[in-house]
């Protein structure tokens, strides 16, 4: 990424051949981290962020005034978006905005990525499926399960539960593999073979594991329910849900990633600051031990 041309506020780029103009660069999105540094840890971070987003039509939440001043969803494809910015016209049955479609952005190259992070989307989430190349959308690739601790119970409770489920999933004959939500959960994921039937798979699997460990583990949505335990949410695969994107940034006071973690790390955790990571650790990370979650982007496991 090269600097063109510089204003106090304004600053002229080109990124793989694409001409952008950021903005606001000193401007906190954080209480001590500025729109500068978004955008430079998603630079940094793209190597392997990217293959995560590519082809999931993505879901960003916009921070324009920071962390401490609200945010909000973006699906569509705003008016100004550019024009080499792959957009597909995607079904949104039932949206709260009327429409029966909406123009996502898929962000598949940096160009759209540091477009994105100029825009203040600190949060990238993408569903379990895929559009191809000419827009059609494909059954889901992945399933994953949302590890949600319930106070007083923290994500130190939930490495347990991951740990139960890797074995209820192992028993089924499928590998997963873990990462923080950047909160207070674990995210699972399990990469499959194209199926229509990981929405029905996923709940029975919940299901079975709250009722092997009821003063643990809660499978079904009701608040009241998961005092203490870790809610197994396995609503993320429905088709009009995301999760998420791994190696995105979350917000929160101090920016945090959700970060590709080891079963081992799980093990050892003894507090939530343990599976806490800010964007320098999460880019010194891959520089040690590479993408976590490579498996999630080739192996394709049959449902059982």
């Amino acid at each position: 990424m090269s600097p063109e041309h510089a204003s106090p506020k304004k600053v002229g780029v080109e990124v793989e051949g694409r001409q952008l103009t950021l903005s606001n660069l000193g401007k906190n999105l954080y209480p001590e981290f500025t729109k500068g540094e978004v955008i430079d840890y998603y630079v940094k971070i793209a190597p392997v962020l990217l293959p995560h987003l590519k082809e999931r039509p993505a879901t960003r939440i916009r921070y324009p005034d920071g962390v401490d001043a609200g945010s909000f969803f973006e699906k569509n494809a705003p008016g100004h978006t550019p024009g080499w910015i792959r957009t597909e016209t995607i079904p949104t049955p039932g949206s709260s905005t009327g429409r029966d479609t909406l123009d996502f952005i898929v962000v598949d190259d940096l160009p759209t990525l540091v477009w994105c992070a100029n825009m203040a989307a600190l949060e990238l989430h993408v569903p379990q499926w895929r559009v191809g190349p000419r827009g059609g959308v494909h059954s889901p690739d992945l399933m994953v399960f949302d590890l949600d601790p319930g106070a007083p119970a923290s994500i130190v409770d939930a490495c347990e539960v991951a740990h139960l489920l890797r074995e209820l999933l192992a028993g089924d004959g499928l590998e997963s593999y873990p990462k923080t939500s950047g909160k207070k959960g674990l995210h699972l994921y399990v990469p499959i073979k194209e199926s229509d039937r990981t929405s029905e798979y996923a709940k029975e699997a919940a299901e079975r594991l709250a009722g092997s460990h009821p003063g643990l583990v809660v499978s079904r949505m009701e608040k009241k329910l998961r005092k203490g335990k870790i809610f197994v949410d396995w609503s993320q695969n429905n088709p009009a849900k995301t999760t998420v994107a791994p190696y995105s940034l979350r917000a929160a006071r101090s920016p945090s990633v959700s970060t590709p973690v080891t079963w081992e790390e799980l093990e050892r955790a003894q507090t939530p600051s343990d599976l806490t990571f800010a964007p320098d650790e999460a880019l010194e990370r891959v520089d040690e031990l590479g993408d976590l979650l490579a498996p999630l982007l080739d192996e394709r496991q049959p449902l059982p």
